[in-house]
């Protein structure tokens, strides 16, 4: 079902002209506007950024971890959707990956950014994708799958997007989240990638319940190389300079970065197991909404 940004009316038509109000949301940069007024702002990323990020993370070991765990997830714990939606697609990095591994899964995706999206598109060109503020997704009870991979850390209101992600599932929905975990870690890197907060476990669990989910599984990943981490973002910390750039940490030695995507790789089996490992430098939730007789 989709809602009108405008006022807030529920509807089925085909298009998206509201028959409540009349109001149809622009099209800007080739796709569907929903926030046009931030269409062009940097919230939470700098879309400078963007094609330098979409050449880096195909082959960074972080980023196609990261793939593998969320792909290995949705297979696991959802095997029967047939719809996804992604909040904060960036480059369509997860997108592709996910339309690799589930050839008959129907994807769309939003970012806030139209330059974000036009690389999307490029990516994941059977993906329905749009420009859309997390904070007022149009769509209710639409999706079987939602998943938000490091996005609501950039957004102060995250208990508010965690209750649209909600509201755009089905009941008995699932979700998928990857935050950037342990505040301690806090650095310049989080400051240059315009992050609010680094989270603690305790804390998103708790605002995913606040938002209305169940709580399916949550683990630390990134976990083994917790110490590695400790250390860069210590030197991060006294990296004030104006010329910092917050793509170092993905522009490793070729050796180096097959190193540590085999120790990410080994450290996945334990996961697979069941393990939920209790620290590391990221989370990884897995919630439900409750089916519509368990409703809150």
């Amino acid at each position: 079902m989709k809602l009108c940004v405008r006022c807030g009316g529920a509807f089925q038509e085909e298009n998206w002209r509201c028959p409540h109000c009349g109001f149809e949301p622009p099209v800007v940069d080739g796709f569907r506007a929903f926030a046009p007024e931030l269409a062009a702002a940097d919230m939470g990323f700098d879309s400078a950024h963007f094609g330098e990020l979409a050449a880096l993370e195909a082959g960074n070991f972080w980023f196609r971890s990261r793939n593998r765990l969320i792909i290995w997830a949705l297979g696991r714990f959802f095997p029967g959707a047939r719809s996804f939606l992604e909040v904060g697609c960036g480059t369509g990095f997860v997108l592709a990956g996910i339309a690799a591994a589930f050839p008959g899964l129907k994807l769309a995706g939003s970012e806030v950014s139209s330059h974000g999206v036009s690389f999307a598109a490029r990516r994941a060109p059977g993906a329905g994708l749009m420009q859309m503020d997390a904070r007022r997704i149009p769509y209710r009870e639409e999706f079987d799958v939602v998943g938000a991979f490091d996005v609501i850390e950039h957004i102060e209101e995250d208990v508010a997007v965690l209750a649209e992600l909600r509201e755009s599932l089905v009941p008995g929905g699932g979700l998928l989240v990857t935050v950037p975990q342990h505040p301690f870690l806090w650095s310049e890197y989080d400051r240059r990638a315009h992050h609010v907060r680094r989270y603690r476990a305790s804390e998103l669990r708790e605002k995913a319940r606040q938002a209305g989910f169940d709580i399916v599984t949550m683990t630390s990943f990134v976990s083994l190389l917790l110490p590695f981490m400790m250390a860069t973002r210590l030197m991060t910390r006294r990296a004030q300079r104006a010329d910092y750039d917050p793509l170092a940490e993905l522009k490793i030695a070729p050796w180096l970065n097959r190193t540590l995507e085999a120790v990410l790789a080994f450290e996945r089996l334990f996961i697979r197991a069941g393990i939920s490992l209790p620290a590391g430098g990221s989370l990884l939730l897995v919630a439900r909404r409750p089916s519509r007789g368990g409703e809150r």
